[in-house]
């Protein structure tokens, strides 16, 4: 779902996430609860590279935008071994994003208690 279509159904101001409207996001979900809109991008990547530092800055921004929103959430779904590789860029958005999963936290049911 895009974001301008998330702020047109549920009437919210995503300006702070889009860059006052200049730029377009597809989230991969989008979970809506009577208290929250949480929008989840998941990846997961076997092997290192660039891609995985860029994934992580642009993630650290978005989650850092999101705080400034009322009843919105960022949610990152990421796993495995090419975060090995790029441990320090994802320790980084770790350390900003607070909802951020992997593959054993969705075994144990993170959703059940995240969506609420």
């Amino acid at each position: 779902m895009y974001l301008t279509e998330i702020e047109k159904k549920w009437n919210i101001n995503l300006s702070a996430i889009s860059a006052e409207g200049t730029s377009t996001k597809r989230w991969d979900f989008v979970v809506k609860t009577p208290e929250c809109i949480y929008v989840v991008e998941t990846n997961f990547y076997t092997g290192g590279g660039s891609k995985l530092n860029e994934t992580a800055r642009s993630y650290k921004m978005i989650a850092e935008e999101a705080r400034s929103v009322a009843g919105f959430r960022f949610v990152w779904i990421t796993d495995g071994g090419g975060w090995k590789s790029a441990r320090r860029n994802l320790e980084e958005t770790f350390n900003v994003l607070n909802d951020i999963y992997n593959i054993a936290d969705m075994e144990n049911n993170i959703f059940d208690t995240l969506f609420r």
